[in-house]
């Protein structure tokens, strides 16, 4: 038997012998010190209860350990071993260091190599050490503490630890020296079973009179009513959409082709567009729903209340002006004329508008490119002032990383030196400990003494307190109790009556209240008729006016058109000047910069044309869109009756 090989025995004997329920850890180590100081030599008893302190001191973290490896991997190894398997773990967390990798390999080659190499497997895991065991010991501990002191070093010793349990491994089994272990022989003993007493009979509890339940309503198990209603209206809806596509896929081509009234004007543009090649008409797709011009609109009352009061004013406005003719009024002609000369001024000036909005825009892009020019030079500018910041910081991290290494040394010769004193250290606080133990127990007796006498003296009060509310318990109560309801109480109080009188008080007050209701809904609902009555009125008349003001409306579209098609392209004032010649600066600026970066043009959606040109396109578009206006106008009048455009 080797050196180490008896040490760790006598530590595993001693770690069996430990009961953590019973025994204090001071006062074991006492105890196991005073007992192998006899048969040990100094040096050996140093080692083993510095073995035993440091598992007896770090039990919890050891436990989480062993207990893990025999519920995963250590299912067939004997609990017996559970002692051994806790000083490897414990040579491995705190002393590997300190004894070094030679030494402790000889430790483990002194044990039983199966095992060992089972658990040293399971323990230097990677994955097991950075994932759960590292989580469980920071329940216990910081987990910077246990990161930089127990896991960051078993980590730096998993790859020499992993090739000795291959080396381990390879070895065969003959030439390991067999264990020379004693039989323990099992000896039976008696069992000291205590005979129990009679357990006396006790008296059935009375059954509890439980009040009858209320039976289910019926509501419960049908469906309710607006349930119903919900469905009812979504087949409705249903019908209805099915509808409008049937009468949306038959009308389809009506849909994409309006058609129009064929005036003697129009059959002669048909009869010259007939020479030409018609244009090619494509299919449109099935359509979901057909959707009509008129949308009808539903009002609330405050809408139709307030539109039917603006044409009732502009009504009376229009009354008082033909009572104004009709009394004395001239010739308009003037009138009509300087009328014709403001609106064809200000459609001037819209048009004059529509050009300065124009060049703003073309003026604007130029200013937008002269700005990207701008702000690639800054870029290139704050590149190089980022480049001269960074070699000024690569040459300040160098330094800084120099006085690191410097203070990194002299903080490994300062631990160096520390760890020399750490076994004095630990001596002296066995000893501090063992006295602080004594003071407990010492006290912990004082405090059981008086517990136990406050114990006693509750237990005394409690029962004199169960006896005097079981007498209680044992006097007669009267439990009932004659109500007259025709009986008036007697306090003394105004308007006292009995229960009887005030129930037909209650009835007479419901039946008048009922009548009131019924009174104050009939009158509500003659109010609510005569309202509607009146709103249906007011809707009338909103609609007549409304068909009215819309003709006159095109009639004065049309003038404004003709109006619009004899004046031509717009004039030229002093803003449309103005933002030509910016334009005209802003452009050769752009060419002058852009032939001094190379920088490529940016992509332009459409060639430039002459302003001319430009002004003959957007006048073109402008007429397209009134023709077609106009047309649908027309198709929309010749819809109605003519009397209506006489009486507008």
């Amino acid at each position: 038997m080797t050196y180490y090989e008896k040490c760790i025995e006598i530590v595993i004997e001693q770690l069996d012998k430990f009961k953590p329920e019973k025994d204090n850890p001071e006062q074991f180590l006492e105890t196991a010190a005073a007992s192998l100081q006899q048969t040990l030599n100094p040096q050996k008893l140093a080692f083993v209860l510095e073995i035993l302190s440091g598992c007896l001191e770090y039990q919890k973290l050891l436990t989480i350990v062993v207990d893990a490896f025999y519920v995963r991997d250590g299912r067939l190894c004997l609990w017996a071993d559970y002692s051994l398997f806790e000083v490897i773990c414990y040579l491995a967390m705190f002393q590997l260091d300190e004894l070094g990798f030679q030494l402790f390999c000889s430790i483990i080659k002194s044990q039983p190599v199966r095992k060992t190499c089972k658990f040293l497997r399971f323990f230097f895991n990677p994955l097991n050490l950075c994932s759960w065991i590292k989580d469980e010991w920071s329940l216990i501990y910081e987990t910077s503490h246990v990161k930089e002191n127990w896991i960051d070093p078993l980590m730096r010793w998993q790859p020499e630890v992993q090739e000795l349990i291959n080396q381990l491994e390879g070895v065969p089994t003959d030439q390991i020296p067999p264990l020379k272990t004693k039989a323990k022989v099992t000896e039976p003993k008696e069992f000291n079973l205590t005979v129990p007493k009679p357990r006396a009979i006790t008296m059935p509890e009375p059954v509890p009179a439980v009040a009858k339940p209320k039976p289910v309503p019926q509501s419960t198990y049908q469906e309710p009513k607006e349930q119903q209603l919900l469905q009812m209206i979504k087949r409705y809806n249903r019908r209805n959409a099915e509808e409008l596509l049937l009468r949306a896929n038959m009308d389809e081509l009506r849909c994409a082709m309006p058609r129009l009234h064929k005036d003697p004007q129009a059959q002669e543009l048909e009869k010259q567009q007939q020479h030409q090649p018609a244009p090619r008409i494509r299919r449109t797709p099935n359509l979901t729903f057909y959707k009509s011009n008129n949308f009808p609109v539903k009002l609330n009352t405050a809408t139709i209340l307030r539109e039917g009061a603006l044409y009732q004013r502009q009504v009376e406005k229009e009354l008082q002006r033909v009572d104004k003719l009709v009394d004395g009024a001239g010739d308009f002609s003037e009138f009509l004329e300087w009328q014709k000369k403001m609106l064809a001024k200000d459609l001037e000036k819209q048009l004059a508008t529509s050009e300065c909005r124009r060049l703003q825009g073309k003026l604007s892009h130029e200013e937008a490119i002269l700005a990207r020019q701008n702000l690639i030079q800054e870029n290139k500018q704050k590149a190089n002032q980022k480049k001269e910041e960074t070699a000024e910081l690569m040459l300040q991290c160098a330094k800084r990383r120099l006085q690191e290494e410097k203070s990194m040394k002299e903080l490994v010769e300062q631990v160096n030196e520390a760890q020399k004193n750490v076994k004095v250290a630990q001596m002296k606080l066995v000893k501090g400990r063992q006295q602080i133990v004594q003071e407990v127990m010492e006290e912990s007796r004082e405090l059981l003494q008086r517990s136990s006498e406050a114990a006693k003296e509750e237990q005394r009060q409690r029962c004199e307190l169960i006896a005097q509310l079981r007498a209680l318990e044992t006097q007669p109560t009267r439990k009932g109790k004659l109500v007259d309801l025709t009986q008036i109480p007697g306090y003394g109080l105004e308007g006292e009556m009995s229960v009887v009188e005030l129930r037909e008080r209650l009835a007479l007050l419901k039946e008048t209240q009922k009548r009131e209701q019924e009174e104050k809904r009939d009158q509500i609902i003659q109010g609510k008729r005569a309202k509607s009555q009146k709103l249906q009125n007011t809707v009338e008349q909103i609609s007549f006016c409304r068909a009215a003001m819309g003709r006159t409306a095109a009639l004065r579209w049309e003038e404004k058109k003709a109006r619009a098609a004899n004046l031509g392209t717009p004039s030229q004032d002093e803003r449309v000047l103005e933002l030509q010649r910016r334009m005209e600066e802003r452009a050769a600026e752009r060419r002058r910069q852009t032939a001094q970066l190379h920088v490529p043009p940016p992509r332009v959606g459409r060639p430039q044309l002459p302003a001319q040109t430009e002004a003959q396109h957007w006048l073109e578009l402008y007429q397209s869109r009134e023709r077609r206006l106009q047309a649908m106008q027309e198709a929309d009048r010749t819809c109605q009756p003519t009397h209506h455009l006489e009486a507008a």
